[in-house]
């Protein structure tokens, strides 16, 4: 049986050239950078080395770069670092509708703390407005977190006029770009950007690593406690072969990525227009602003995990929507959002691709899925009654 992996969304494969390069500091280079020591030297040079590798890919300063766990806790950093760090200026945050869940919780256990959150809307499309953020602004407002690019539907956001608009209300402004790292070019100076989140899964590094921007004179309160390690924002010794293979993950993210991504919008694009020849689906997310590798589609009389698990006995994985709440049974936040009902909400379907996808699975994902929607529709007596 072929198998078929199309959710890159979720989490990608360990690139093996960058299991090479983190090879030595899980087995010869082993001091702790903290040391003095020319065993500690040594991983020290190795650690800051990564460290300019994921400051030039997005066109920040090395000293700008603190290294954490992933995108959950480079969001919480920024988010409660500079609600802490700012909150005798002002509580009010603004936020959308439609972000990650490392930062609407974040963001409700602050209100529950006393702050102000406002969520912005998003459109059909689940676009966010750079009217609604600026009509939203108050003289309380000290942050604005908005992400790059919805990992549920992909649209991209305008977030250079959000970040625009910030500066020029003086308001510091965060985005998580988990999703777009090596699918879309990044700049923070062009993204008017102080803070900036990304993970190393989801570009082909290892799981557990990820970073955080900080843009220089930015205020942060730490909540983390034990030691000076990166700037005393993120103490504790450094995951030393993570970092490392973060670092060569994202410089080879970035290395002929216009290229690499144009095949993957083409594949992606073959497979929104045949899965739209299906009768009662949609299309979610922006048409042309989407992110190259993301499909996501509805697919009405057709309950999201059904298709999911028929599709894995096909061999074809794939997904309803965020991997982090993949055992929840309440439909999307995002796609409620953007004013989808609650029934197709649940028949939601995520496809995203990889740089390993090939046209031949993209044609097996066609054959397949009308086959299996067949067989589901079949047995919905909702289905049944509308063509009674």
């Amino acid at each position: 049986m072929k198998k078929i992996y199309l959710d890159h969304g979720a989490t990608t494969q360990l690139s093996e050239e960058v299991f090479e390069t983190m090879k030595p500091y899980l087995f010869e280079l082993y001091g702790n950078p903290s040391s003095l020591h020319s065993f500690g030297r040594e991983v020290r040079k190795g650690l800051e080395e990564a460290r300019e590798k994921v400051a030039a890919a997005i066109g920040a300063q090395p000293r700008e770069i603190v290294f954490t766990s992933g995108g959950t806790e480079s969001d919480n950093l920024a988010i409660r670092g500079v609600a802490r760090a700012q909150q005798k200026k002002g509580n009010h945050i603004i936020t959308s509708a439609v972000e990650h869940h490392a930062v609407i919780d974040t963001c409700h256990a602050l209100k529950e703390e006393g702050f102000d959150i406002t969520v912005v809307p998003v459109d059909e499309t689940g676009m966010v407005s750079v009217k609604d953020v600026a009509a939203a602004i108050t003289d309380k407002t000290i942050l604005i977190t908005i992400m790059m690019a919805n990992n549920e539907v992909g649209t991209i956001q305008p977030v250079a006029e959000i970040g625009k608009l910030a500066r020029e209300k003086g308001i510091t402004f965060h985005t998580d770009a988990v999703q777009a790292i090596g699918n879309l070019p990044i700049n923070v100076e062009e993204l008017n950007c102080d803070l900036l989140s990304l993970s190393g899964h989801k570009f082909y590094g290892p799981k557990g690593t990820g970073a955080l921007y900080v843009r220089k004179g930015t205020r942060l309160k730490v909540y983390s406690f034990g030691g000076s390690q990166e700037r005393k924002l993120r103490p504790g010794t450094e995951n030393v072969p993570g970092i490392i293979g973060l670092g060569k993950a994202i410089e080879l993210a970035v290395k002929d990525m216009e290229q690499k991504t144009a095949r993957v919008a083409g594949l992606r694009d073959r497979l929104i227009d045949g899965l739209l020849k299906l009768p009662d689906v949609r299309l979610n997310g922006h048409r042309t602003q989407r992110l190259p590798g993301n499909v996501n589609v509805s697919i009405q009389y057709v309950e999201g995990e059904s298709l999911i698990l028929s599709l894995d006995l096909k061999g074809i994985a794939s997904s309803s929507g965020s991997a982090c709440t993949s055992g929840s049974l309440d439909p999307s936040h995002v796609l409620l959002a953007m004013g989808l009902d609650h029934q197709t909400a649940h028949g939601s379907l995520r496809l995203t691709l990889g740089v390993e996808n090939t046209d031949e699975e993209i044609d097996y994902v066609l054959e397949v899925v009308p086959e299996i929607v067949e067989r589901l529709r079949a047995m919905s007596p909702v289905y049944t009654c509308k063509n009674d």
